[in-house]
């Protein structure tokens, strides 16, 4: 058996500087913000190159406060991809705002800025591009349709911890960036957890006030806020994992080296990375029209699968009040009925990977 992701083995190869971090936290009595959480802040900030990081308490709390930060409220549209998880617009929507959905390239399976300008209308306030499955979105003609229009772009980097646009890490090209540090992530707490970074410092300052109720001093409301906090304990634990998060990348792009090589022949649609794209593989997926049988026949060899993701927001039901029916967006309908995500975490070894492709090349034979 080969699962899709090992959550166990990162604790195991850190063991010691994980439960020092942890009986750290414990005994210092101290357990919500404080130097843990400062100090966390400080190191992603630097490794973002950004100027500010705020931790949060989880990837749709940092999506929905930058917009808030951003003045995102009723009546207001963000521009958000047809084809991505459900968080994105769901932060749009805690707002009171529109979603307004953006066809994927379907090579990339990012947003296609070629498709952008003709969503936009007066009520447009921020483009929410996705670096999807850990590969960044095209950033460049993205933040020149922004700058046209006078639009914010709040970019989420839930699954891109790490990765490169033209040689630079995501962190602070568009405005702000949304993280999440949910477990299954490349760089992933013991628990949820969330921030946002921006070279803006007074966006910076509003998203320090809404995540704490509102509050810079204690008892004095300024706004009406959340209680949105990034706890010392994840915050220690993620210090400890930052400082080994490229080389856990590094190992991902082994992996799915082999993959592109190994399962070149094996009729599947591999992920196509742009020359000036530096993906860190959160997750490595392939496309097949009997993407069903494909994933049936992996498993009866032994290998975990998971699809991400089954069905688009527009045909959630979460949704069903946009009127959004099916074939609306036939791209990302295309996409969700027939990728397939491969097993790929750090800790996978090459011997795994080949077990995976001589499974997968022998499972895509069948399904067809």
């Amino acid at each position: 058996m080969i699962p899709f992701l090992d959550l166990k083995a990162p604790y195991l190869e850190l063991k010691h500087e994980l439960d020092e971090a942890i009986a750290r936290v414990v005994s210092s009595g101290w357990f919500i913000g404080g130097g843990e959480v400062d100090q966390f802040e400080a190191d992603f900030a630097q490794y973002c190159g950004a100027a500010h990081a705020l931790g949060v308490a989880n990837g749709l709390d940092a999506l929905h406060l930058a917009l808030r930060a951003m003045d995102v409220g009723p009546g207001d549209e963000v521009i958000v991809p047809s084809n991505t998880y459900i968080a994105t617009w769901l932060a749009v929507s805690q707002c009171g705002a529109t979603p307004v959905p953006v066809e994927p390239d379907a090579r990339t399976y990012n947003i296609d800025p070629a498709l952008i300008e003709a969503a936009i209308t007066p009520r447009t306030k921020v483009i929410l591009p996705v670096h999807l499955y850990g590969q960044p979105a095209d950033m460049d003609p993205i933040l020149a349709i922004a700058r046209k229009h006078g639009l914010r772009v709040l970019e989420d980097g839930a699954q891109a911890h790490g990765a490169r646009y033209k040689g630079q890490r995501l962190g602070a090209h568009g405005d702000a960036v949304a993280w999440s540090f949910y477990p299954g992530k490349n760089l992933g707490a013991m628990g949820d957890g969330g921030a946002v970074t921006t070279n803006d410092a007074q966006l910076a300052d509003r998203l320090r006030v809404l995540r704490n109720y509102g509050s810079r001093v204690k008892y004095v409301n300024e706004v009406q806020g959340y209680n949105s906090r990034l706890d010392p304990l994840q915050a220690a634990i993620l210090r400890v994992k930052l400082a080994h998060l490229d080389e856990w990348n590094a190992r991902r792009g082994v992996i799915a080296a082999r993959y592109q090589q190994g399962l070149a022949n094996c009729g599947l649609t591999l992920p196509h990375v742009p020359d000036w794209a530096e993906p860190v593989w959160h997750l490595y997926v392939v496309q097949h029209p009997r993407r069903d049988s494909l994933q049936k026949q992996m498993g009866e060899a032994g290998i975990g699968t998971l699809i991400h993701y089954p069905v688009p927001p527009h045909l959630q039901g979460a949704y069903a009040d946009l009127g959004l029916g099916k074939r609306a967006f036939p791209i990302a309908e295309l996409i969700h009925e027939e990728v397939l995500s491969l097993p790929m975490f750090p800790s996978m070894t090459l011997e795994q990977a080949n077990q995976v492709i001589v499974a997968c090349c022998d499972a895509q034979i069948a399904a067809e």
